[in-house]
């Protein structure tokens, strides 16, 4: 498995975490962060949950404060609904979305109950609305 590596120089004290299975769809949200957000925040990106619990973990030890994260639904190991609702115990504060090309109505009640979602995304996903969902978590 690769090491999930810190994406961004910034300096910045706030990060946003982005976790898909598809490295195309990774570069994509990235890159549409960026262009909304600049280097307000670190981007970071994890291919499956336990990469995305390292990028946690490390963000946590570095006092780096994680905000939000976008996560797939469909992912190798673990349903994003069941790794949100995951993040919630554990980081009740980290606003989450859930990102799906393939969720059925019943996954996303159960994320939105359980996990507390700010939003669900269908993919193709507009990226006026990405930024209006994470505008909205950031506060």
């Amino acid at each position: 498995m690769p090491q999930p590596t810190l994406l961004s120089p910034s300096p910045s004290s706030s990060a946003i975490l982005c976790v898909d299975d598809e490295v195309l769809i990774l570069s994509s949200l990235k890159e549409q962060l960026r262009r909304r957000f600049g280097d307000r925040y670190l981007y970071e990106t994890a291919t499956c949950a336990d990469e995305a619990w390292v990028v946690i973990d490390e963000l946590c030890t570095e006092g780096i404060d994680l905000l939000v994260i976008v996560s797939d639904w469909l992912m190798p190991g673990i349903k994003g609904d069941e790794f949100l609702a995951q993040v919630y115990q554990r980081h009740p504060r980290i606003a989450t979305v859930l990102l799906t090309g393939q969720a059925d109505e019943s996954a996303i009640a159960r994320a939105r109950q359980q996990a507390h979602i700010r939003a669900c995304l269908s993919k193709p996903w507009c990226e006026s609305e990405l930024a209006a969902v994470i505008e909205s978590a950031l506060g």
